[in-house]
C-alpha cells in the first residue's frame, strides 16, 4: 500500500496542471476501481483544507473544499485512521465560524465519553455537548 501525498488531491481537484491532473484522476479513478489501494493522514488533509481555503492561493468556499474532497476521502481503497469522523469534521467546518483543525479536534473530542477540552480557545463552545475547561 502506498502513500498518497496532499498534492495528488490538489491536482485533482484543482485540476490546474495538464501534465499532472489527467494522472491523479487515473489514480482515482484505479483507487475507486480497487486495482490500487493507498494511504494518507490527517495531516496530509489538513494540508489539502490549508492551501484550498488560503486567500492568496485559491480562496475556496468551505463547502466546495467538502464537495471535493469528501467523495475521495469516502473511497473505499483509501485507508485513513479516522476516516468516519470527517463526515462531521466537514459539517462543523462548513457550518460554523471555525478553522478545520478545530473542527477535526472537535469531532475527536465528540467520540469520548467525557467530551471535555482544555483550552483557551472559545470556538470549542459553539458546540453542544463539548465541555471547554481552562486549566
Amino acid at each position: 500500500m502506498r502513500f498518497l501525498d496532499t498534492n495528488i488531491f490538489l491536482r485533482q481537484i484543482l485540476n490546474d496542471l495538464p501534465d499532472q491532473s489527467p494522472a491523479c484522476l487515473a489514480l482515482f479513478q484505479a483507487i475507486e476501481r480497487g486495482e490500487i489501494a493507498v494511504w494518507t493522514t490527517d495531516l496530509a488533509i489538513a494540508e489539502v483544507v490549508y492551501v484550498l481555503a488560503g486567500r492568496r492561493t485559491y480562496a475556496f468556499p468551505r463547502a466546495a473544499i467538502r464537495d471535493a474532497l469528501l467523495p475521495l476521502l469516502e473511497l473505499s481503497h483509501l485507508r485513513l485512521a479516522r476516516k468516519r469522523i470527517y463526515t462531521r469534521v466537514f459539517e462543523l467546518y462548513v457550518n460554523l465560524p471555525i478553522s478545520f483543525v478545530d473542527a477535526f479536534h472537535i469531532a475527536l473530542v465528540e467520540t469520548r465519553p467525557d467530551k471535555e477540552v482544555y483550552s483557551f480557545d472559545a470556538d470549542f463552545d459553539r458546540v453542544s455537548g463539548v465541555r471547554r475547561l481552562r486549566p
